[in-house]
């Protein structure tokens, strides 16, 4: 991979979205905020927690919140015999498509298997063989059976139950549900020292902290179509740009290609390990198509079958296609898949003689803050880990399940560096006099619900699975005229600030989507089909 990134110009922003006066505002002091409820920002709580820090833990809504509490397939780890790193590795690189960083990668699997033995410890409820060993099966793109799952389809909310667990036996840590973390407050020197945000009386509140870690994971809510729940709407990405952090690989948002569809409900995940376990996908002619556009057909990368699901539907007209799992039993269905037996039967299918109606959604954000190998960003005292962070792991697409393994490997690691930052002398208390106003605008308000709507469905059309240089021009028109109304303004609850954030983002997707003009892993040109090693074999940034 070229070393050397392609270097995008940072949005011009305001540097906060709402005014401060610190005389005014409540404030609370910690060693270690921990922006985020998920996988990797509670294992980073963990290891500080236990290497002696204070850590004040918020989350934008509850616990429950969040995508590692959604996400059914599990997590990758090398635990079949005849599995090694070495696969596991290739096969990360391979999905990747060049733009991984090879000793990331091998840190991540090889730290693997001791962090899912440590949640086992923990008494994460892993599904089990009859022997007592974690029960592994295939996803699309490993070429070993590695994926281990846990309360058959509710692998996310198991890992999180055992790391709740474990947190709430610490007493030097404090757990904040429905903060809306509003933006960093950094110094004149650009370092990080805490945050501002909304408590759940609605009062604005400061946390100092000697080190914030940004886990605040995905972007789905970018896309009308995605599995991510509502409270994914890229805010750490957008608060980390306005603090000067530098962002990268924005161009790459994963597709997921079996969410159900059913017309006028919300799209629901179907996990690819039902692939794995041999369903297959069939057009609306009950055509199994996937044979024609790879070799693995059902098991190839969630970026290739994405797209042959999209070019099928438009072949064939339709708004979906269908996943038939009819050759499985049922009774074992259901008991190996609770959730989405429970799903499909509500809207009446029975999976041992009905196709299941799925179609592709926006499900997981590959770029982000840009971090190193111990989840240090540009920004002093600011750490980043999770989905929000660009570690280098992913590279262009991320391979099946090895997200939350990357959460439990960085959050691990973020919650270390903290634990080395927590004796020194907090930089903030001279910051208690901290005064920014925001000047009044005088241009016309839009309607941000109207312009979230419009927003998303803009983001699936233009800057979608299959993108070209008009409508990602035509996106970034549109954004920036919203924008032009919307980010001048100050708002006093989350719907406002969300809508900022969105945009923020959505404008750096599209110039990433428009510069890239090639296709590689999650991002496909229409108009350039191909990959271009000579120019594009390395990071697209925004610094």
């Amino acid at each position: 991979m070229n070393d050397k990134s392609l270097i995008l110009k940072r949005p011009d922003l305001r540097r906060y979205l709402v005014p401060i006066n610190t005389a005014a505002t409540q404030q609370l002091f910690t060693d270690c905020l921990i922006i985020g409820g998920g996988v990797a920002g509670l294992r980073a709580a963990i290891e500080a927690a236990a290497g002696g820090c204070e850590i004040v833990l918020v989350c934008k809504k509850t616990l429950e919140d969040s995508n590692t509490w959604n996400a059914q397939g599990g997590i990758a780890s090398v635990l079949g015999s005849d599995d090694s790193f070495a696969s596991h590795i290739e096969d990360t690189l391979a999905t990747g498509c060049g733009l991984c960083n090879h000793d990331t990668v091998e840190r991540v699997v090889k730290d693997g298997p001791g962090l899912v033995k440590e949640l086992l410890d923990w008494g994460a409820e892993f599904d089990k063989t009859k022997d007592g060993s974690i029960s592994i099966t295939f996803e699309g793109g490993h070429s070993h059976a590695r994926i281990a799952h846990a309360l058959g389809d509710n692998t996310g909310k198991a890992i999180a139950q055992a790391l709740l667990n474990k947190v709430r036996k610490f007493d030097n840590i404090t757990l904040v549900e429905n903060y809306y973390t509003i933006d960093l407050i950094t110094n004149d020197d650009g370092a990080c020292l805490g945050v501002i945000g909304q408590t759940h009386k609605g009062t604005l509140e400061i946390i100092w902290a000697k080190t914030t870690i940004l886990a605040t994971g995905g972007a789905g809510r970018l896309y009308r179509e995605t599995t991510n729940p509502e409270v994914a709407t890229a805010d750490g990405l957008a608060i980390a740009v306005r603090a000067g952090a530098v962002l990268r690989d924005m161009e790459f948002m994963q597709f997921h290609p079996t969410t159900l569809y059913i017309a006028g409900a919300s799209r629901a995940l179907i996990t690819e390990t039902l692939r794995g376990e041999g369903a297959i996908l069939r057009d609306i002619n009950h055509y199994a198509f996937m044979a024609e556009y790879d070799k693995d057909a059902e098991l190839a990368p969630r970026d290739v079958v994405s797209r042959a699901i999209l070019t099928q539907m438009l072949k064939t007209d339709a708004t979906h296609v269908f996943l038939d799992i009819r050759h499985l039993d049922k009774n074992y269905f259901a008991r190996r898949f609770p959730l989405i037996s429970e799903l499909v039967t509500s809207f009446d299918i029975d999976v041992s003689k009905d196709l299941i109606p799925v179609r592709p959604s926006a499900h997981y954000m590959v770029g982000g803050v840009r971090t190193d190998g111990l989840t240090k960003t540009n920004i002093a005292n600011l750490l980043a880990c999770g989905e929000v962070a660009s570690t280098g792991l992913h590279g262009a697409n991320r391979l099946g399940s090895n997200s939350l393994l990357e959460g439990l490997v960085f959050g691990r690691i973020a919650g270390r560096a903290a634990v080395q930052q927590c004796g020194r002398t907090n930089g903030a208390a001279g910051l208690r006099k901290f005064r920014y106003d925001v000047p009044q605008s005088d241009r016309s308000r839009l309607d941000t619900a109207d312009v979230l709507n419009s927003l998303r469905s803009l983001m699936w059309r233009n800057v979608g699975i299959t993108r070209s240089a008009k409508p990602l021009a035509e996106a970034q028109e549109i954004i920036s005229f919203w924008q032009r109304y919307v980010l001048d303004k100050v708002f006093d609850s989350p719907q406002g600030w969300e809508c900022q954030n969105m945009l923020t983002v959505c404008l750096m997707m599209a110039k990433a989507a428009e510069a890239r003009t090639e296709s590689r892993g999650t991002h496909f040109r229409s108009d350039f089909p191909q990959i271009d090693d000579t120019k594009f074999k390395t990071h697209i940034e925004f610094a």
